[in-house]
């Protein structure tokens, strides 16, 4: 074990993706993550994901990193006794049940507080552990739709838009990481734990830049704008000759000088319509048009590799193929591989950020349900082996 977080245990009994996110963040950065499984299924996150070789997911291995995988059922009073038992040994426990469910098994923060005062209990919810809409069902997409990322994403005369990823859950899972480090170092302090209460809806309205102000004292309502930064020009995506689509953002004075030169239409910087900031912003659409007009008779290799040399910031839009033949992304290690049972080998994001002294690490992908049972149970907790095959035959573990 390595990292910052060596010497932090972390339980985790949420589901799907926001607590999950928040365990896998804590477990990249060395923390011990025991996850607690049903005995049945496991984690829906084991069926999830668009393909699926072996009938095994590729998500899975992702979001369950670095994670040690343990059955329990939280619903049998045996297996509330033996999530006392491993708290009383740990440092945080992560949840993502709707509120109330934890103490209605007895296993409400008091309760376990009780067991292990120094305990910090991560609660990962769609609208949090209090107000009027706490009660409710809540999926990243409500948070989402709910923190106001939705109303703002995609083009202006189609319907909201996602993003593409799970973009609520992400953010919630690492509000509550982060939350959960804070209160790991308040409790250095005081020596008691606490509660993290982060809800999906509120992670994405942490987000939110200006919006608030913006409509309240401004009356300005921010719209969907698909690619483009309003007022500000040239910041689009652009067509080349090859069919790829990149991305230049040259909308200061001193670059978008730089681009003109590179345009070889030094003219444009001493047009009026364009000199300066405002002007540009005030003529986007038209800007916008020359640009394209000029990438589209450019292959992109050759006209990234002249803006970079300009000093224009510019890039092509990655696709995972891009990413995994990419030289920085091999210079910087930002992929890593690691071996899989079924699969031979796997590619996936590393560790973010990078620490100079205590670095993070990828050390196993997600493990098959309940392959540590007996690391766990027996070796941590000191239970027999006629103890654990009585929790098995009673449906505990």
């Amino acid at each position: 074990m390595s990292g910052p977080l060596s010497d932090i245990r972390v339980i985790e009994t949420g589901t799907l993706l926001a607590g999950p996110f928040c365990g896998q963040l804590l477990g990249d950065h060395g923390a011990e993550i025991i996850k607690l499984e049903d005995p049945g299924r496991g984690d829906p996150m084991r069926q999830w994901g668009r393909e699926r070789p072996y009938g095994k997911s590729l998500w899975w291995p992702v979001v369950a990193r670095n994670k040690m995988s343990v059955t329990c059922n939280l619903r049998t009073e045996r297996g509330q006794e033996l999530v006392r038992e491993l708290v009383a040994q740990a440092d945080v426990l992560v949840e993502n049940f709707r509120p109330g469910t934890l103490e209605r098994w007895g296993l409400g923060f008091e309760e376990l507080a009780a067991v292990n005062p120094r305990l910090v209990m991560v609660r990962v919810t769609g609208y949090g552990q209090s107000g009027p809409y706490a009660p409710r069902a809540g999926f990243g997409s409500i948070g989402e739709a709910m923190g106001g990322i939705r109303h703002i994403t995609g083009e202006p005369d189609r319907p909201p838009s996602r993003a593409g990823i799970s973009l609520g859950d992400a953010l919630a899972g690492t509000m509550a990481a982060y939350g959960a480090v804070m209160a790991l170092h308040a409790r250095e302090r005081t020596g008691a734990g606490q509660v993290v209460d982060s809800a999906l809806y509120e992670a994405v309205l942490a987000y939110m830049e200006s919006l608030l102000p913006e409509w309240e004292i401004g009356g300005y309502q921010r719209e969907r704008t698909g690619p483009v930064l309003p007022n500000v020009a040239p910041s689009n995506v652009y067509p080349t000759a090859d069919g790829a689509a990149v991305l230049i953002a040259a909308n200061q004075d001193t670059v978008f000088r730089r681009l003109t030169e590179v345009m070889d239409r030094p003219d444009l910087a001493e047009d009026p319509k364009y000199a300066t900031h405002g002007a540009r912003g005030a003529h986007q659409s038209e800007l916008d048009d020359i640009v394209t007009t000029w990438t589209a008779g450019h292959e992109a290799q050759a006209l990234l590799a002249a803006l970079h040399r300009a000093g224009v910031p510019a890039g092509k839009t990655f696709t995972a193929s891009d990413m995994l033949t990419d030289p920085h992304f091999a210079a910087r290690e930002a992929i890593v591989r690691l071996p899989h049972p079924d699969f031979g080998e796997i590619p996936m994001q590393n560790v973010v950020p990078k620490l100079s002294a205590t670095p993070g690490g990828v050390r196993w992908a997600g493990p098959e349900l309940g392959a540590h049972n007996d690391e766990v149970y027996g070796g941590l907790l000191g239970l027999g082996a006629e103890q654990l095959e009585k929790l098995t035959a009673d449906g505990v573990i």
